[in-house]
C-alpha cells in the first residue's frame, strides 16, 4: 500500500502532459455555454438552501455567513484538488467517455479500495437529498404562511415541528421531474427557473434598499456584487433560451402556471364557496 502511494504521489508530480494545452477548443459555441455554466453552478449550489432555514439557524446574523463562507471555501478547495488528481491520470478524452469518473480515477491508482468509491459517492448524493429535502419544504411552509399558498401548508407535525405536509408536497413534484428525462435535461429543465428567480431575488433586493434606506440589514453585500449577480443570472438564462429553448421553455412556462392560480385562489380568492369550505375542513382536522 505504501509503494502504490508513493508511486501515485510521485505520478502526480511528473505526469503533467493532460494539462498542456487544457482549455484549448476547436470551436466556441454559445449552444453549450448555458449547460455549461448549470453543471458547475449546480455543484456549487447548495449555500443557498441556507437560507431556507434561516428561522432554525442559532444566531443566523452570525452563523449564515459563515456557514456559507466556510463551506464555499473548502468545496472548491476539494474540486479543485480532485479534478486536478483526475487529470493528473486520466486525459481529458478518457474523461468525456467514462461513465463514472471517480471510479475511473480509482481503478487506476487506488485499486484495494476502488470498490468503496460508488458507496461513497452514493453517500454524497444521499446527503445532497438530504439537504434539499429539508431546505426546500420550508419554502413552501413560508409561502402558505404569507398567504401565497394554501394555509394546509403552513403547518407543522405536533411533536417533530417539522412541515410535513410541505415535505410531502415535493415528492410528487420529484417524481414527475425524474420522469422527464436524463440528468442533463433536468439540470437545465431545473436551472433555468432557478436561477431566473435568484435574479429576481436579488433585484428585489436593490429595490428594498432605494425604497427603505434606514431599514436594519443584518447582511451587507457590496451594492457592486448585487447589480453583476442578477445581470449574470439573466444572462446565463437568456443564453440557455437560445442553446436549449425546449427545456428552458418547459422551464419558464411550469413556472408561468403559478400566476393564474395565485391569481384564482389567493389574490381574487374567485373559488367556489364550497370548495373553500373544504379546504378550510381540511386544514383544521
Amino acid at each position: 500500500m505504501a509503494v502504490n502511494c508513493w508511486s501515485v504521489s510521485m505520478a502526480s508530480r511528473t505526469q503533467t502532459e493532460n494539462f498542456q494545452n487544457g482549455f484549448d477548443v476547436d470551436v466556441a459555441s454559445l449552444h453549450k455555454l448555458s449547460l455549461a455554466f448549470y453543471n458547475g453552478l449546480y455543484t456549487y449550489g447548495g449555500w443557498f438552501y441556507l437560507n431556507f432555514v434561516s428561522e432554525e439557524v442559532i444566531n443566523p446574523n452570525r452563523n449564515i455567513p459563515l456557514a456559507v463562507i466556510l463551506s464555499m471555501v473548502t468545496v472548491t478547495v476539494f474540486y479543485v484538488l480532485i479534478n486536478a488528481a483526475y487529470y493528473t491520470v486520466i486525459t481529458p478524452a478518457e474523461l468525456l467517455l467514462s461513465d463514472a469518473v471517480a471510479v475511473t480515477f480509482a481503478n487506476r491508482t487506488l485499486h484495494w479500495i476502488a470498490f468503496l468509491v460508488p458507496v461513497l459517492v452514493a453517500l454524497s448524493c444521499l446527503g445532497t437529498l438530504n439537504g434539499t429535502l429539508f431546505g426546500s419544504p420550508r419554502m413552501f411552509f413560508v409561502g402558505s404562511r404569507e398567504g401565497h399558498w394554501p394555509v394546509l401548508f403552513s403547518m407543522i407535525h405536533i411533536r417533530r415541528r417539522t412541515p410535513l405536509p410541505a415535505i410531502l408536497l415535493l415528492y410528487p413534484f420529484i417524481l414527475v421531474t425524474v420522469i422527464t428525462g436524463e440528468i442533463y435535461q433536468l439540470i437545465n429543465l431545473t436551472s433555468a427557473a432557478q436561477w431566473f428567480f435568484i435574479s429576481l431575488v436579488t433585484l428585489g433586493l436593490l429595490l428594498h434598499r432605494y425604497r427603505f434606506p434606514l431599514h436594519p440589514r443584518p447582511f451587507k453585500v457590496p451594492i457592486v456584487i448585487t447589480v453583476i449577480f442578477p445581470a449574470v443570472c439573466l444572462f446565463i438564462v437568456g443564453v440557455s433560451l437560445y442553446s436549449d429553448p425546449w427545456n428552458t421553455g418547459k422551464s419558464l412556462a411550469l413556472t408561468l402556471t403559478g400566476v393564474p392560480v395565485y391569481y384564482v385562489t389567493i389574490y381574487c380568492s374567485c373559488l367556489p364557496n364550497k370548495w373553500r369550505r373544504a379546504l378550510s375542513e381540511f386544514s383544521a382536522n
